[in-house]
């Protein structure tokens, strides 16, 4: 007999929880929202000029390792 979708979900989930995980639930902006581009260039426009946000973007750089990015 196969088994259902919730059923193998439940046991999944059953599985995560004795591993001592448990379930987070994070609610985010709705990419398909006309406004999110809008939103995401306003908030990016005002970090242009801002030293902290270019000291931090200068150490991402330096620590992010792109070998073999294309």
């Amino acid at each position: 007999m196969q088994s259902t979708v919730a059923t193998r979900l439940q046991k999944h989930r059953a599985g995560l929880r004795a591993s001592g995980l448990r379930p987070v639930q994070i609610w985010v902006l709705d990419t398909k929202n006309n406004d999110f581009a809008n939103e995401c260039r306003r908030q990016s426009l005002t970090l242009r000029e801002d030293s902290q946000e270019a000291e931090t973007l200068s150490w991402l750089g330096a620590a992010a390792d792109t070998e073999g990015w294309e």
